[in-house]
């Protein structure tokens, strides 16, 4: 008989035949834990696993245990390290909110004449699929931090030094493991899966800001292309001098939208100006707006043919000769709401129409999401709130150098690399302190 096997016959108080019995092809059937904690989330009781002697993930931070490097040997400091990780995601997950939208859904789904309407069916189906998915990962994770404790608890009782380094390695292994769902966590919002539009446009201060806008859009480019994502120009609408008046490029790749929707707001520029005879320190502003790609179909807004206007001319700016000399371009118009799109990049009239579309698509969902502000707060400020007051960060070139986010106080001393599309530090600090405020969401 294995060590393990004894710890679980130990820990289960059922004899060596009945464990083989439980034992399936893919592991236990039962969970073999006897003490339980249970919390009462709306109607719904949610059990709350324990160790054997009724250790909790919430009584192991209660007993704030010292938290050690990785590399000390102490798995009271490693199972604080992932009890304080767990915590952290569901709060970041809201974790009330789920469990009674997912007794909400269930209803839902138990409802005799649901799939008379198959696409409200399909919706409810995909999102109880999903925040289930999610309540089992972090309950899974959760049951095997206690258990190893166990496991370490009756292995030093045994002196069985075998299982007790198992068991720390484990620990280890979880508490590395736990910084990744932490990160997973913060993009748990209905869209941040999706791809997305990023729109950046000069503020007032003529080819200056154009010309900061042209590398505010430069930026991005450069940090998508970092994180492997897809990289295309829809529109584009040149300075007269340099730079650009506002421009419009789609990134496409999972999580794009959840980490780009960070950089939402004005973006502010002190440098010493290259156009400025005088060598003289100016300032400049470029807006910036992330619109989500729906990859659900049911949740996007029905666009009827006769509610556009499209209207076709000829390209401009950077361009082959067919791109110039003919009438490609297109700009389409959606007349109910006024939303415009314009796309003059691809080769043929096709091609820039059916982009030009896309965007409309994804402008006109948004407009319809900010309208229904409960199901898409947190997005809607890409569309309603940009303003030159409104700056986010602050980039400052002359008379010192620094980067610094003004919502969270994040900054760098390296405006170079920023600019050269190192982002990640500011997107993940931003989204951090979107989610752990002050509050209790467990």
């Amino acid at each position: 008989m294995s060590s393990g096997f004894r710890v679980l016959q130990k820990i289960s108080g059922f004899s060596s035949s009945e464990l083989q019995f439980m034992k399936g092809p893919t592991g236990f059937r039962h969970n073999l834990v006897p003490s339980f904690g249970i919390r009462w989330f709306g109607s719904q009781a949610v059990i709350e696993p324990s160790t054997s002697d009724g250790l909790t993930v919430d009584r192991i931070v209660a007993s704030c245990w010292a938290i050690l490097d990785e590399s000390e040997g102490d798995w009271k400091s490693h199972a604080a390290a992932i009890a304080q990780s767990i915590q952290l995601i569901k709060k970041r997950l809201q974790w009330r909110k789920l469990v009674v939208r997912l007794e909400l859904l269930s209803i839902q789904l138990n409802k005799a004449d649901l799939w008379d309407n198959p696409v409200h069916a399909g919706k409810i189906s995909r999102e109880h699929g999903l925040l289930m998915g999610k309540m089992k990962e972090v309950n899974k994770f959760e049951r095997e931090l206690l258990e190893h404790i166990d496991m370490l608890k009756l292995a030093h009782e045994e002196n069985d030094t075998e299982l007790e380094s198992e068991s720390m390695k484990a620990l280890l292994m979880m508490r590395r493991y736990a910084k990744e769902k932490e990160l997973e966590a913060l993009l748990s919002g209905e869209q941040d899966s999706c791809s997305c539009f990023i729109e950046v446009q000069g503020g007032a201060g003529g080819t200056e800001s154009m010309d900061w806008a042209a590398m505010v859009m430069q930026m991005y480019k450069m940090w998508a292309q970092r994180r492997g994502y897809g990289v295309a120009v829809v529109d584009e609408m040149r300075g007269e001098v340099a730079g650009i008046k506002r421009a419009t490029i789609k990134v496409d790749g999972e999580f794009a939208f959840g980490y780009a929707k960070a950089e939402v707001g004005v973006h502010r520029l002190v440098r010493i100006s290259p156009f400025d005879s005088g060598k003289r320190r100016h300032t400049s502003f470029a807006a910036v707006a992330v619109i989500p790609i729906l990859g659900d179909a049911s949740s996007r807004v029905q666009i009827n043919e006769s509610d556009l206007r499209i209207e076709r001319f000829r390209a401009g700016g950077a361009g082959g000769q067919h791109v110039n000399t003919t009438e490609s371009a297109v700009r389409i118009v959606h007349i109910p709401t006024g939303v415009t799109a314009t796309c003059q990049n691809e080769r043929s009239q096709h091609q820039n129409k059916a982009s030009a579309m896309a965007v409309l698509q994804s402008r006109v969902d948004q407009l319809e999401m900010a309208r229904q502000a409960q199901l898409n707060a947190q997005h809607t400020q890409s569309l309603t709130e940009i303003s030159w007051g409104n700056q986010i960060r602050s980039y400052v070139l002359h008379p010192y150098r620094m980067v610094k986010d003004l919502r969270t106080n994040y900054e760098v001393s390296d405006p170079d690399s920023v600019l050269e599309g190192d982002l990640d530090g500011f997107i993940l600090s931003f989204l951090s302190a979107s989610f752990d405020k002050d509050g209790d969401d467990l």
